[in-house]
Parts: C-alpha cells; sequence; structure tokens
C-alpha cells in the first residue's frame, strides 16, 4: 500500500510540473497575443517581428513536460508499475510541484514582459532585436528551475 500511495504522489509531482507549467504558458500567450492582435490589426506587416515576442511565454509548458518526461524515464514508467517508497514520492511531488509553480509565475510575468515589448516593437520597429531579449530575462529563471528540478529528481532517484 505504501509503494502504491509513493507512485500516486511522484504521479501528482509529474501532473503538477506539466499541468502548471502548461497554465501558466497558456496565460503567458494569452496575454503576449491579446496585445498583438491590437498590434497587427493596425500594422499586420509587423507579425514577423512580433512572432517570437507573442511565443516565448510558451517554453515554460515545454519545460513543464521535460520534468514530467525525465521523472517518467527515471521511474521507468513505460516499462513496468514501479515500487516507489512514499518517501521518494513525497520528494518527487515536492520537486514537480516547485518546479511548476516557478513555470507557472514566469510564463505570466513573461507574457507581460512580451505585450510591453510588443508596443515598443508597434512605436520603434528597429527595436525588434532588442524587444526579444527583455521577455527572455524571465526565461532565465524558468531554465534555472528546469535544470535544478532535473539535477534533485536524478538526485532523489539515484537509488533505483
Amino acid at each position: 500500500m505504501e509503494n502504491m500511495l509513493g507512485l500516486a504522489f511522484a504521479i501528482m509531482g509529474m501532473m503538477a510540473a506539466v499541468s502548471l507549467g502548461g497554465m501558466g504558458s497558456a496565460i503567458g500567450i494569452g496575454i503576449s497575443t491579446t496585445q498583438a492582435t491590437g498590434v497587427l490589426s493596425e500594422k499586420p506587416e509587423l507579425y514577423g517581428k512580433l512572432f517570437v515576442i507573442m511565443a516565448l511565454p510558451g517554453t515554460q509548458g515545454f519545460y513543464g513536460f521535460i520534468e514530467f518526461f525525465w521523472i517518467m524515464t527515471r521511474l521507468n514508467l513505460f516499462s513496468k508499475i514501479p515500487q516507489v517508497s512514499l518517501s521518494l514520492g513525497l520528494q518527487l511531488f515536492a520537486i514537480g510541484l516547485g518546479m511548476g509553480l516557478v513555470q507557472l509565475i514566469s510564463a505570466i510575468h513573461q507574457g507581460k514582459v512580451s505585450a510591453g515589448c510588443i508596443n515598443l516593437v508597434a512605436e520603434r520597429e528597429e527595436e525588434a532585436g532588442r524587444a526579444i531579449i527583455l521577455p527572455s530575462l524571465v526565461e532565465v529563471y524558468a531554465v534555472l528551475a528546469l535544470i535544478a528540478s532535473i539535477l534533485i529528481t536524478n538526485i532523489v532517484t539515484a537509488g533505483l
């Protein structure tokens, strides 16, 4: 019974990572694309320059999926139902939840920064290259959370 409870917590951690990352990306892209639709209604020729800025908040959903997949791989869920102790399950839940929360929050803020950068490009088209850099600053913390979660997952699952 304890092993099934451990597995349940591990799966909840996997789902927290992918779900929170996906929700954050959906919200962030919603913010950036809402701003872009207003600009594009006036200046449709800016679509190519705005596309990357609009899409940047979507990366956190991918990062959440990577952690989901990483935990799944480390537990070898592709070939069998593993024996997962309650302690390990709780650790994996904490990793997935913490990582997912960073992805959620960073994607929302990246969407807000992207919306501001879309306004910048609307006013000063020549700033499109620089405007990509600003939302990327928020991206750094999403990437750090991904790397940390992978490393910590490796540590706690080293004995499997």
